[in-house]
């Protein structure tokens, strides 16, 4: 009952529930071959945002996600083009992106401007970069640089064990990003970062350091995010990041984390992007477009939001009281 009552065995109930509609819907959606490999479509979503969660358990939001995975695949593009080779250059992508969210962390840490403001910024100079960079290597917006090395294409559309590698990508970073917070010391600081960064910082903790740290892991997301959308569509492109924003960003809201800090799971944020994609997937076999799908989704998201801060406490409340009631 206790794990019942967990907002993330909701989420689990509610993909279930989901999973039912729109297999009474369209029989064919239930196809299990089709199941898994539709996740390829969407799990960069959940790759950028199981690093987030970090940054907003600290109090934070990087809305500059979208440009660094745009950044990070047109880097990747142009130095392969120019005849570097490919892992060498998804090395140098990875750690240019790593720098992406340095920068953002810095800003935030020692000045007292807004998470949002400043990466609101950032994301309109990341992508200038990126844009810049994709005008020099004349790869225009749509067709983007391709002809990349057949290892590097499968890298997101070969298979492991029977699965798609991206898959396999998602489950190891979202348990590996679940043991670090919530085993680690360095996951009980940001927790502590987020619910009260004064008491944080005279308890010892290096605030500074901290918010840093969890901006790079945040960047880093997603330039991995980047690399597997890269070797997806096996070309290189500055807007492939464009719509991944809102998205990225309301998994780990609707996965439980608190806009305000101090409260969070990755394991939550992985499950929402699951249900998230398989309601696109869902809502695209009924035959609705994409502007119809962002209404219904949209429309969802935000019942999902209301029922989490009103009736889903209220029901835990009531299942904490019984269980006083019933101690000796």
């Amino acid at each position: 009952m206790k794990l019942l009552f967990r907002w993330e065995g909701a989420l689990v109930i509610f993909l279930i529930l989901e999973l039912i509609f729109f297999g009474l819907m369209n029989p064919d959606f239930l196809n299990l071959t089709n199941l898994i490999f539709s996740m390829n479509d969407y799990v960069y979503i959940g790759l950028a945002a199981i690093p987030m969660t970090y940054v907003i358990i600290t109090g934070g939001i990087d809305v500059s996600v979208g440009s660094t995975i745009g950044l990070t695949s047109i880097i990747i593009g142009v130095l392969w083009m120019n005849g570097l080779n490919v892992w060498l250059a998804v090395l140098i992508a990875l750690l240019i992106s790593a720098c992406a969210g340095a920068v953002n962390g810095t800003v935030v840490a020692t000045t007292n401007v807004q998470p949002l403001v400043v990466t609101l910024g950032t994301m309109f100079l990341f992508s200038g970069i990126a844009l810049v960079i994709s005008g020099g290597s004349s790869a225009s917006g749509y067709e983007g640089i391709s002809g990349f090395p057949d290892a590097f294409v499968q890298l997101a559309n070969g298979e492991t064990f029977g699965l798609p590698n991206p898959i396999l990508f998602f489950f190891g970073i979202m348990i590996f990003f679940a043991v670090m917070l919530n085993l680690t010391r360095f996951g009980r600081q940001v927790f502590l970062v987020g619910i009260n960064p004064k008491s944080a910082r005279y308890s010892g903790i290096r605030v500074k350091s901290i918010i840093i740290w969890s901006y790079i892991i945040a960047g880093l997301g997603g330039g991995v995010s980047g690399l597997i959308l890269t070797s997806y569509f096996s070309s290189a492109r500055s807007d492939l990041g464009t719509e991944a924003v809102l998205p990225v960003i309301t998994a780990v809201v609707l996965g439980g984390t608190s806009i305000t800090g101090g409260k969070g799971t990755v394991v939550g944020t992985g499950i929402a992007s699951i249900v998230i994609g398989m309601m696109q997937y869902g809502l695209q076999m009924m035959s609705m477009t994409s502007q119809e799908t962002s209404v219904v989704i949209g429309f969802l998201l935000i019942i999902a939001v209301l029922l989490r801060l009103t009736n889903w406490g209220l029901l835990k409340k009531f299942h904490t009281k019984k269980a006083a009631v019933k101690e000796p």
